[in-house]
């Protein structure tokens, strides 16, 4: 990756804690810091290992709160005890399930988070039901002495963000896994307005929820609809008159029997039949000639 630097005057990192998450910006103080660099920082869950994923401001432009500073520099040592403490997730996850099982608990914990110093461990877990999780938490805590326990909740999207696998739609890797960093909120009008099959088979994900791939093409689907003429819509193209049997939002375009054949014309040469024709009478009718006339005819003359 090229070395990227800081824009003068935007003194401003942003460090991923994992491969797809979320972004945290943070002031680089007097390092010289580059794409791609490890960067020791401190959290409200303790000090943490990130990379740095980019420079300056954030497209927004905006950042919330106060910049907490960048401690330093991470060294091939700090890298190594990552290493150690991700070994010491997966076996606290093990310890976790266990405990969760013994007490016949209705959850399903996912992933183990150790913070870099070691001194703070959250217990990411998903359930649907209401559970009391005050056992397992004097459990772990008596387990982890010394350390700040947490069980967070999350949701059934992270839930198959953290797992990974292949979507729903045979890609090999599911896009909250590859390249989604947050969600965006997903409605059933998307599926709706993309004229898709109304199967849950067909919307949903492999998350059991709507599947954030419906949000990618929506805006273009509602423009097409506004911009486009609708199916049954007598229209005139380049061939002749015709009448649109398809609507083709992805290419800006419709399908429009003319005769006997079946063209497919660009937005930009469909005109709806009716206001062409309410156009030629208004074009054939004399003019007022009133003040404000500027066709340069005048009663017909």
């Amino acid at each position: 990756m090229a070395a990227e630097m800081i824009p003068d005057g935007e003194r401003v990192v942003g460090v991923r804690f994992h491969p797809v998450g979320k972004i945290y910006h943070f002031d680089p103080g007097p390092y010289d810091l580059q794409v791609g660099d490890w960067v020791i920082v401190e959290t409200p869950r303790g000090k943490q290992l990130g990379r740095v994923v980019s420079l300056g401001m954030p497209r927004s432009g905006r950042i919330e709160g106060p910049l907490r500073p960048v401690e330093r520099p991470a060294t091939n040592r700090d890298l190594a005890i990552r290493k150690y403490w991700e070994r010491k997730e997966i076996e606290a996850l093990v310890v976790a399930r266990d405990h969760a099982r013994q007490l016949g608990l209705a959850i399903k914990i996912v992933k183990v988070e150790i913070s870099f110093d070691g001194k703070h461990i959250s217990f990411l877990y998903h359930t649907e039901e209401k559970v009391d999780l005050e056992p397992l938490r004097e459990r772990l805590a008596a387990i982890y002495r010394g350390r700040q326990v947490e069980l967070r909740l999350i949701g059934p999207r992270d839930v198959a963000k953290i797992i990974g696998g292949m979507g729903a739609c045979g890609l090999e890797t599911r896009c909250c896994a590859l390249f989604l960093t947050e969600f965006s909120p997903i409605s059933i009008k998307m599926a709706k307005e993309q004229g898709l099959s109304m199967n849950p088979e067909d919307i949903t994900g492999m998350c059991g929820r709507l599947r954030c791939c419906l949000i990618y093409e929506y805006e273009q689907y509602v423009r097409a609809k506004q911009e486009l003429p609708k199916k049954g819509k007598a229209v005139m193209t380049p061939y002749g008159e015709g009448v649109v049997v398809e609507v083709l939002p992805l290419k800006e375009a419709a399908l429009v029997r003319v005769g006997d054949q079946i063209h497919e014309v660009p937005k930009e040469q469909l005109q709806p039949l009716e206001e062409l024709k309410a156009l030629q009478q208004k074009a054939e009718q004399p003019c007022s000639g009133g003040e404000n006339c500027t066709c340069g005819r005048r009663n017909g003359g």
